[in-house]
């Protein structure tokens, strides 16, 4: 793309001043600032319309960002997120609310969690760095207010392009600090699978979060986390050295506890780690095997041709489980569906709180299958069912526990939190299961192997509302496709809306091109990884806006299946 001279962009800005709103669509294209080339991609067709997005590109000789800070895969996610942060809080620092109607003045980048994600707000490579940007072009009713417009291109944009996408101009320590912390987590992360762990919390993590609503550290007094010396191992980074900490071993674990003691809080960190920290998020270095799914009860959710025959059969009437459907699920149906989903996308580690999930599906004690006997319980409860999914699956358990010693003969490990501070509770769990020995009996005798697989099909993923695709993300817990709405609120590892936008446009992309009928859905989850791991996310998201965040393949399946036009073929 030609270049056209900033001084033409001036010109254009003066030449449109006080017309109607559409002559802005004048202004696209590419434009020289000398050092660094802006691009204007798409024009906003009102002022009240999405603001309009754009695009900065510095040379690589006037960045100045050494290669060794984007030389590996981790290293470049992690600058590129410290770029965007920077540059969101530069945007922060200009935008003006007073620069007229409607969303006049907005400025702003993709808004971060305190996870670090592949996203496509910026991008660093060996020529060039680029951040891309929202900008809300100004206007007067549907006067275009070209002062104001060429205030915030000719200086906003500059004074952000200098506080942010500079070397120079940022804390060399603190760049580095966040490039190397990424890739210390990723390192350690890595080590859990050859050390037969499935999570390692380091010593002194800070794991509570300011509030129910904030997922920032808990500032004041906060128990700094302390490893049972039983479960202390040591790790190493290519840059923080040897760490110790507690590694939760493969198997069945159980974290076990008083209420408020921080049983909950350990699980939720668990869960989150799956994902890379920000350096002072105090979970930097707790990190989860990168297949952990977090599982719960969903009431009311809908489930196609689901095979959840292990935890449901015999239902009345003689209703299949083996391809299960239904648009309202029960809790403990949905719970089902959920495990059996999230084995199907690959998971390896399950998740789960008793405070989220159905008694029913949970368990059924000594004195309730004395009064209702097998035959007339449908439901498999998952204490039968969690070691041999462990055992014929190698898929380990974390279970939040605080009401039901029985998950005692079941569980390989066993922690107890005791005000926030963790001890192993293996050994006496173990006494007490074998003191207090009940007649309950094991009511599985199922397999998980040689499940039947699912092809989704296209026809029922359609995203178009006559000519037009129509996908929006709905804060975290919504995708409006098409004329659908999805439900995503009990999908607990989405962290960003901008993940959420994501899985929408991917879903829509697969559908046109990888759903062709017979390929399984694990299948086209390992087509979809290949393609993003090599071109990144751009291979399937439409423009080249700043808000798209990567998914993990399993929130990626997890909205597809809530889909309530979805159908899937069985093999």
């Amino acid at each position: 793309m030609s270049l056209r001279t900033q001084n033409s962009l001036r010109d254009s800005l003066r030449r449109i001043d006080g017309r109607g709103y559409k002559a802005y669509k004048d202004l696209r294209g590419a434009y020289d600032f000398g050092r660094y080339a802006l691009f204007i991609d798409h024009v906003q067709g009102d002022p009240f319309a999405s603001p309009s997005r754009l695009r900065v590109r510095v040379p690589a000789a006037v960045a100045q960002f050494a290669p060794a800070l984007f030389s590996n895969r981790a290293r470049k996610t992690a600058l590129e997120d410290y770029l965007t942060r920077g540059f969101g809080a530069a945007c922060g620092a200009r935008a003006r609310r007073d620069r007229g109607s409607g969303k006049s003045g907005q400025i702003y980048t993709a808004d971060c969690a305190q996870e670090v994600l592949e996203r496509t707000s910026a991008r660093v490579t060996s020529e060039h760095v680029e951040a891309r940007f929202f900008l809300g072009l100004p206007a007067f009713g549907r006067r275009i207010a070209g002062r104001q417009a060429e205030e915030m291109l000719f200086h906003d944009v500059p004074a952000i392009v200098t506080a942010s996408l500079l070397y120079g101009s940022l804390p060399a320590a603190e760049v580095l600090r966040h490039v190397e912390t990424v890739e210390d987590a990723q390192a350690l992360r890595g080590q859990l699978e050859p050390s037969k762990l499935v999570a390692f919390v380091r010593e002194g993590a800070v794991l509570p979060r300011e509030s129910g609503v904030s997922d920032r550290p808990l500032q004041g007094q906060v128990v700094p986390f302390e490893s049972p010396d039983s479960l202390r191992v040591e790790m190493e980074g290519p840059n923080c050295g040897r760490v110790a900490g507690m590694g939760i071993p493969e198997g069945v674990t159980l974290i076990v506890g008083g209420g408020y003691h921080g049983k909950s809080t350990v699980l939720n960190a668990i869960s989150r780690g799956a994902y890379d920290h920000l350096p002072g998020d105090g979970r930097e270095y707790v990190v989860a095997h990168e297949d952990a799914v977090k599982i719960r009860a969903e009431d009311g959710r809908f489930i196609e041709k689901v095979d959840i025959s292990p935890f449901i059969s015999n239902l009345p009437f003689g209703r299949d489980t083996t391809a299960f459907s239904t648009p309202n699920a029960s809790g403990s149906t949905s719970q089902a569906a959920n495990i059996i989903e999230a084995l199907e996308s690959g998971a390896k580690v399950l998740l789960l709180d008793e405070d989220t999930s159905a008694t029913n599906f949970m368990i059924r004690d000594e004195r309730m299958q004395a009064l209702v006997a097998k035959e007339k319980e449908p439901i498999t409860p998952l204490i039968d069912t969690i070691r041999t999914l462990y055992e014929e699956r190698g898929v380990s358990s974390v279970l939040v526990m605080g009401g039901s010693g029985d998950y005692f003969d079941v569980a390989d490990t066993v922690i107890m939190l005791d005000g926030y501070r963790p001890h192993d509770a293996t050994e006496a769990a173990q006494a007490i299961a074998e003191e207090h020995r009940t007649g309950r009996r094991v009511e599985f005798a199922g397999h998980f192997t040689d499940r039947r697989a699912r092809v989704p099909l296209a026809q029922g993923v359609q995203a178009r509302r006559g000519r037009r695709v129509r996908i929006r993300a709905r804060g975290e817990e919504a995708i409006s496709f098409g004329r659908e709405e999805i439900d995503l609120s009990a999908v607990e590892h989405i962290v960003e809306q901008s993940q959420v936008r994501a899985c929408g446009w991917i879903i829509h992309e697969a559908a046109d091109r990888l759903f062709d009928g017979k390929r399984g859905l694990p299948e086209i989850l390992d087509l979809i990884e290949r393609e993003l791991d090599g071109e990144g996310l751009e291979a399937m998201v439409p423009d080249l806006a700043a808000d798209y965040a990567r998914p993990r393949r399993h929130e990626l399946a997890a909205a597809l299946n809530r889909l309530r036009t979805l159908r899937v073929a069985q093999r």
